[in-house]
């Protein structure tokens, strides 16, 4: 089976994706997040640095549960059309913003 070429929009998806793990994992070793999400340390490094722009969804799955993250989050972070710098902070799972200023 021949895959079709990602389209420029994937590509930046999955680099979000990786920045946004890259930030959720922190100081944690790659070798300890993969393990505890149950994926090998490649698949990690390559969806950390975009090599892998559409990983699984039980892939993304275990490896936000094993940061921490919602996959409400996740989600956000992906659909958001354009960056910014409040992109730079990661809400854990079990936090919500505030709408109190």
């Amino acid at each position: 089976m021949v895959r079709s070429p990602l389209t420029p929009a994937e590509v930046e998806r999955g680099q979000r994706l990786g920045a946004l793990l890259r930030r959720a994992r922190g100081r944690r070793s790659m070798l300890d997040v993969a393990l505890a999400a149950h994926i090998s340390p490649e698949t990690l490094r390559k969806i950390e640095t975009g090599r892998v722009a559409t990983p699984a969804f039980p892939t993304i799955a275990a490896i936000a549960d094993t940061l921490g993250l919602s996959l409400d989050a996740v989600w956000a972070e992906l659909s958001r059309p354009e960056r910014t710098a409040d992109d730079q902070r990661v809400l854990p799972a079990t936090r919500r913003p505030s709408l109190a200023s």
